[in-house]
């Protein structure tokens, strides 16, 4: 009975040795999967600031300029803010936005791709490279009341190269008036940081064409000609026009350099929406703004979808 009963004991241990040392396993990988989860919420928690300045200063003023649009001064909605948006004035400053943006998109994007391939037959390490990188991603936030005094003190009515044109040459620039407070003066502001930044913006693209795929253009018979036109402009298509756009809603969306040019009337959709905050003469469009800045948003969002697509589109023969 003692020797059964010691038997059946012993038995029995390496049973139970075996089942704690089976348990063990589930008991760290639960503590791992809690270990995981921390780090992941540590991970979140770090986006934080980030997410609340997302919210505070974008999302919040989004959604504000999407609902002023809409209601009254006492809080009564109203659809006469939007229809002021079909006004031939309004139209006319939404035009010229339009107008400028793709000016300066275009200009900015050939000039821009054709430095890139000027660019490409320099190494990284070069100092010419070294300098074009560096001044591009200075001079692509250059821009506001900084460039437009540089402008003013350049090629102003009493400018250095205005003066030196008049006085020496006989030429006057402005012989048929003073077109750089205007509308068409913002060309050259614009195109100042267009470039730099279709630079900044293309030039991973041009550098993400392979040496072989010319090389086997050049093994099968094919010219220069025929592999930019057949092989290397199809694959960099969509990056093109992907920094086309973002040229597009960069000049959009700009204010302060128009507002230092253009001290007279609001000639585009971002100094008309200075016009209606400050003005005291808008009588039942108190919220104006609001609807202008729908108008804004709803240009944004469409280049914006039209963006992502293309550089989804790019990403695919970068993988």
């Amino acid at each position: 009975m003692t020797i059964a009963t010691d038997a059946s004991a012993a038995g029995a241990s390496p049973a139970g040795v075996e089942t704690s040392s089976r348990r063990r396993p589930s008991a760290r990988s639960a503590g791992g999967g809690r270990s995981v989860r921390a780090r992941s919420l540590i991970r979140y928690l770090g986006l934080t600031p980030f997410a609340a300045y997302i919210l505070l200063f974008l999302a919040v003023p989004t959604v504000l300029a999407l609902l002023t649009g809409f209601f009254t001064e006492d809080g009564a909605f109203t659809l006469d803010n939007v229809l002021a948006l079909g006004d031939p004035v309004i139209l006319s400053t939404f035009g010229n936005s339009l107008w400028v943006s793709a000016v300066t998109a275009v200009v900015g994007a050939i000039i821009g791709a054709v430095m890139c391939y000027a660019l490409l037959g320099f190494s990284h390490t070069s100092g010419l490279r070294s300098v074009v990188d560096s001044a591009s991603g200075v001079l692509a936030q250059f821009g506001g009341v900084m460039l437009a005094f540089a402008f003013i003190a350049t090629i102003g009515i009493q400018g250095l190269i205005t003066v030196f044109l008049r006085d020496t040459l006989g030429f006057d620039i402005f012989a048929n008036g003073v077109w750089l407070y205007q509308v068409p003066g913002l060309l050259l502001p614009y195109l100042y940081f267009q470039v730099p930044l279709m630079i900044i913006t293309f030039m991973p693209a041009m550098e993400g064409l392979k040496r072989s795929w010319a090389e086997a253009n050049a093994m099968l018979g094919g010219t220069r000609l025929t592999y930019w036109t057949k092989i290397a402009f199809p694959i960099l298509a969509p990056s093109f026009f992907g920094s086309l756009l973002l040229l597009f809603a960069n000049a959009f969306s700009s204010y302060a350099t128009a507002a230092a040019l253009i001290s007279q009337g609001s000639q585009i959709v971002p100094l008309q929406i200075r016009g209606a905050l400050i003005s005291e003469t808008i009588l039942g469009r108190e919220n104006l703004a609001g609807a202008l800045a729908l108008g804004m948003i709803i240009v944004m969002v469409v280049l914006m979808t039209a963006y992502s697509a293309l550089q989804s589109r790019t990403e695919r023969w970068q993988r």
